[in-house]
């Protein structure tokens, strides 16, 4: 009989999901209307305003991340209202898109696949629409596609200078990862999904919303049932849900958000930060070219550049060989980048594995010299010893 292969999942989603998890998520199944579930529910929407640093309602959804986005903007909008949309990678194409779909006007605020937006053009919009026609603010905190985190904090400044426009943040690879301090900030809708920094499978989604937003969702004429946030709303009263949740989804969430509370914020953000810098830093090492600035590096993806091989059958072997899955590019960066995910239950060994297997291929398909190996894992060893 063969021996099961054990993939390492190394890609920014499904993430690892730790033991304590998986066995909460074998549990039997329990009345999504008994007083037991609405115990979890309870300890889930307590711990769910911690790991969010709000003091508001974060309301849970059956859907991925998406899902999560598209009920902040239909419950917020209007048919025909101004919104503004960053783009500069993969998802913010897609916010793009649904916005479109829903008869916005999209004002579109672009940067380079790679590079992060410049905060300085949503400000100098923001400040010329003295009619306050712009209504939100739409974009992705850590663009997962490219590796690049943008300046949420202060994108967020000058949306608040406004005064007017609601920010709708996708925040799925970014809660659970790095600060994303929704009430300081005066975030208005946090979006982010489960199998990224929460260490649970696909299949939940969570939403934040502040006074602000609420107040918005009174005159939002957009079409919503089951994304309909005010019946989310209402359910949490008491401790409960408006549809079938997904109850052994809601065991595991509670199991992992107990752990993160275990670990603590700062604990969690800090690993998430030697785990970055040990990539990037062990990557640069073995010759490779990193997509994204170092100084806009996302602390959930490490995008590294390919120009002299094919990222695809670099990933194949990678798998084949070591049995750690690693993700590719999209649209046109597919077979010139590859994506290392270092987001949740990810421990040192991990990294210390991916660099080792990078290396080891590039050692074994080019001209890469034994040293650059032993360079690299000396360099991560510093960013994972600090």
């Amino acid at each position: 009989m063969a021996i099961q292969k054990k993939l390492s999942l190394m890609i920014p989603g499904p993430t690892p999901v730790p033991e304590r998890v998986l066995q909460a998520l074998g549990s039997h199944p329990i009345g999504h209307r008994s007083k037991d579930f609405q115990n979890i529910v309870s300890s889930t929407s307590e711990n769910l305003k911690w790991l969010h640093q709000t003091q508001n309602d974060v309301l849970t959804i059956t859907g991925s991340g998406t899902a999560a986005m598209e009920a902040g903007i239909i419950n917020t909008l209007s048919k025909g209202d101004t919104v503004i949309c960053g783009e500069n990678g993969k998802f913010g194409e897609r916010w793009v898109k649904v916005a479109n779909s829903f008869g916005l006007k999209v004002i579109t605020i672009k940067a380079e696949w790679g590079k992060p937006l410049n905060p300085n053009d949503f400000k100098e919009i923001l400040e010329k629409d003295h009619k306050k026609e712009i209504k939100a603010v739409i974009l992705t905190h850590s663009e997962t596609s490219t590796g690049v985190i943008n300046d949420l904090e202060k994108i967020s400044s000058y949306i608040q200078n406004h005064n007017h426009a609601l920010s709708i943040v996708d925040c799925v690879t970014s809660i659970g990862a790095c600060n994303v301090a929704t009430d300081d900030w005066k975030l208005d809708i946090v979006a982010s999904g489960s199998q990224k920094g929460y260490m649970i499978p696909p299949g939940l989604s969570f939403v934040s919303v502040s006074d602000k937003a609420w107040k918005a969702c009174e005159t939002s004429d957009l079409p919503k049932f089951y994304l309909d946030l005010k019946s989310y709303k209402k359910s949490l009263l008491s401790d409960s849900n408006p549809f079938t949740p997904a109850v052994n989804l809601f065991f595991a969430l509670d199991e992992a958000l107990k752990m993160m509370r275990e670990e603590g914020l700062q604990n969690i953000f800090a690993r998430h930060e030697r785990h970055k810098r040990a990539i990037s830093y062990a990557m640069q090492a073995l010759d490779l070219k990193l997509f994204a600035k170092d100084n806009h590096l996302s602390p959930s993806v490490t995008a590294i550049e390919t120009k002299s091989f094919d990222a695809e059958l670099f990933r194949k072997l990678i798998k084949e060989k070591y049995d750690i899955l690693l993700a590719g590019g999209q649209d046109h960066l597919k077979g010139k980048i590859f994506r290392i995910g270092h987001l949740g239950y990810i421990n040192d060994k991990d990294i210390i594995s991916v660099i080792s297997a990078v290396g080891l291929t590039l050692i074994e398909e080019s001209n890469l010299s034994n040293d650059s190996l032993g360079k690299a894992l000396k360099k991560a060893k510093a960013c994972l010893m600090q």
